[in-house]
This record gives C-alpha cells, structure tokens and sequence, in this order.
C-alpha cells in the first residue's frame, strides 16, 4: 500500500485501519476491501466526512455519488459542504428523463445514466465513490456529468487499486484523489 500525502496522515491512518481484507471474495483468487467497518463506526465515518468536507469546501457546487457506495460517501459530504448531491446509476433505475453512457467492463459492458434536470450548467462536481478499480464507471460519470453541462472537478476515492489501471485509463484531464493505493 501506499499513501497519498495529499490527504492528512491523520485521515489516511483512519481510513486504513477501518479496511477490512477479505480472501477470496467474489471469487477466489480475489482480495476484497471491504469498507464496512468505516461506515460501521460512527466516529471514524463522522471524521472522514468532516476531513473530506475541508479538503472540498468551496471548491465544487456538487457531489456525484457512484451507485452504490459513492451514495453512502457522497449525500454525507453534499450534506457537510452544502451542496446538492447527484446520483450516477446503473441502467434503468432512475426514472427519466435520463442521460446513459456505454462503457467496457473486463468481461462485457455496462450503462451507467444520470438525470441531466439535476446538473445546472457549469456546475462543478466532485465524483466518488469507494474505489478506482479499471476507471470505467468513474470515465462514464464524467461523460454524464459533461452532457448534462456539467463540468467534473474531481474524482475522490477511498481506496485505488493501481495494479487495476483506472488512473492511466482516466488520464490527466481530471485530476484523481485517493486516500490509499494498493
């Protein structure tokens, strides 16, 4: 593992030790990382909230959450920072009218859509979720984000899996927090 020294060694510390590593999980041969116990504790989820919401004040005018944990992370934060919070899901979830991008996964493809009524022109957003695996969902949200005239600030993710690629497959256009690489 190693640490983004962007983020304060206080917040990096109690992210990593709420990290829970699970042995093949989906399927074997997979190391799972799993951020339940953060959540868990009200204390811990309490202060990475408030870390995250000084690191972003002032800096956006939305959070977009990534079904489904970016939910459990981004309406807190939109909460702390006072802003609105959009919801980036999966197909066919989200009553329309919608907006939907096609992306590639390992092994197929995925939709990913967003209710553009919900982005204000020029509307700067901060994208999360809990982890930037190969990028793709994280590369469709800013897709959404931009044909509703939005404009995507950030990614901020708990957790990067660097082996996995997302950040080379991004590229530099957006700029990519994450409290811990693996």
């Amino acid at each position: 593992m190693t640490q983004n020294a962007d983020f304060p060694a206080e917040l990096i510390q109690l992210v990593e030790s709420h990290v829970r590593e699970v042995s093949d999980f989906p399927a074997p041969g997979v190391l799972f990382r799993d951020i339940t116990p953060l959540i868990a504790d009200a204390h811990a989820f309490s202060s990475l909230i408030d870390s995250l919401a000084d690191r972003y004040r002032g800096e956006v005018d939305a959070v977009a959450g990534l079904e489904s944990r970016g939910f459990i992370l981004g309406a807190p934060l939109a909460t702390a920072l006072g802003v609105g919070m959009l919801t980036v899901r999966k197909a066919g979830r989200l009553p329309g009218p919608v907006v939907g991008v096609d992306y590639n996964l390992e092994y197929g493809e995925a939709r990913m859509e967003l209710q553009p009524f919900t982005v204000q022109d020029g509307m700067r957003v901060l994208v999360i979720d809990d982890v930037l695996a190969t990028g793709g969902t994280a590369g469709a949200a800013f897709d959404l984000i931009r044909q509703a005239g939005g404009v995507p600030h950030k990614l901020c993710v708990l957790l990067e899996l660097e082996d996995l690629g997302g950040r080379a497959n991004l590229g530099d256009a957006i700029p990519i927090d994450s409290v811990l690489r693996y």
